[in-house]
């Protein structure tokens, strides 16, 4: 399948700094969003060195000759969930020990969302409140599940979704990469239609965007538009935190 992608990172308009990072490997279909935390030093350095582990260790893994990035074998068989895993775990304690080794980075960390094409599958990893979603025809659907209190809450039916916009914990996170050695990372595969469109984003623009939105914004054909819509939609109600958007299209 052929893919067709983009991405940008804003500042949004309340924050002196951008935090977020995102890569795109086009060579080997892979696409990330790291939101960071800890501070204009941390954070910044917590998101970079995540998107750059995970993207070197799927590279190393895509070079061996028996690699399972390149194996053709039905989902359920599949190796490259672990290896995403592995990935992001690497980003965990690589961030884990910049912290230790530098007293101005202690206690920084990101979250961490990735998405690897392969084939007719799509393959995701991540770890915090940054998301994937999916548009699928007339449907949009968020396929990550947010490691965050409020969620908690959600499913506990303590709060409803539009009370956990509005709540003050909505930024608190129970997961994230590289404030501990290591973390728990959910990793899955899913069979990929032509057409599909993946929408990468930190929260900065999913406290702000909502499900219609996102499919009114980002169906068309023009990626680019989509994303900078996305971005200036959140920018338009309040953009109070940086902003980063991805999207990928399956052709």
């Amino acid at each position: 399948m052929q893919i067709t992608f983009k991405g940008i990172s804003d500042t949004g308009r309340k924050r002196g700094h951008n935090e977020d990072s995102f890569l795109i490997d086009e060579e080997i279909s892979l696409f990330i969003v790291a939101d960071g935390m800890g501070g204009h030093a941390g954070g910044g350095t917590a998101s970079r060195i995540a998107v750059e582990t995970v993207d070197s260790v799927l590279r190393e893994s895509w070079e061996k000759p028996d690699s399972p990035l390149k194996e053709n074998c039905p989902i359920r068989e599949s190796k490259i969930p672990s290896v995403m895993r592995k990935a992001v775990q690497s980003a965990c304690y690589n961030i884990y020990m910049a912290a230790q080794e530098n007293p101005r980075l202690a206690g920084m960390g990101t979250t961490t969302v990735a998405l690897l094409i392969h084939g007719d599958f799509a393959f995701f990893a991540h770890v915090g409140d940054s998301r994937i979603y999916l548009i699928r025809g007339p449907i949009v659907q968020q396929v990550t599940e947010d490691h965050s209190l409020v969620n908690e809450q959600i499913r506990a039916g303590m709060i409803t979704p539009e009370e956990a916009r509005r709540s003050r914990y909505k930024n608190i996170i129970t997961r994230s990469v590289g404030f501990e050695p290591t973390v728990q990372v959910d990793a899955m595969g899913m069979v990929c239609e032509p057409g599909d469109t993946f929408i990468l984003c930190s929260d900065g623009m999913s406290n702000l965007v909502r499900e219609d939105d996102i499919l009114r914004l980002a169906s068309g054909d023009d990626l680019a538009a989509a994303v900078q819509g996305l971005i200036d939609l959140a920018n338009e109600r309040g953009g109070d935190d940086n902003i980063t958007v991805v999207s990928a299209r399956v052709q």
